[in-house]
């Protein structure tokens, strides 16, 4: 099955290193499930990653960029739900401490 990943990335706002480490981190951790990587070019602030043409993550939306851990398991849950993520797949729950 073919899966692509698409990063829309907001060149007037100079995101294009953060876009590219960020398509590099996607691409070692999904190296066997995604067929294809693509870098977008858009302005007015934009930032976007889609799955098979699926938002997965909207700097708009949320407000904010993802944290990397956040943005892999947003990706894995799009592409191979099934796939096991190493240290980047503990719950948010599990790493807080308890007060």
């Amino acid at each position: 099955m073919e899966t692509r990943v698409e990063i829309h990335y907001c060149t007037q706002c100079r995101w294009l290193l953060r876009s590219a480490w960020m398509a590099q981190e996607l691409l070692t951790t999904f190296e066997q499930e995604i067929t294809e990587l693509s870098l977008r070019p858009g302005t007015g602030g934009v930032f976007e990653v889609l799955a098979n043409g699926v938002v997965v993550w909207s700097r708009q939306q949320q407000g904010r960029f993802p944290e990397i851990t956040e943005l892999k398991q947003a990706v894995r849950d799009a592409i191979a739900p099934e796939k096991h993520l190493g240290h980047a797949d503990k719950k948010e729950s599990q790493s807080k401490v308890q007060t």
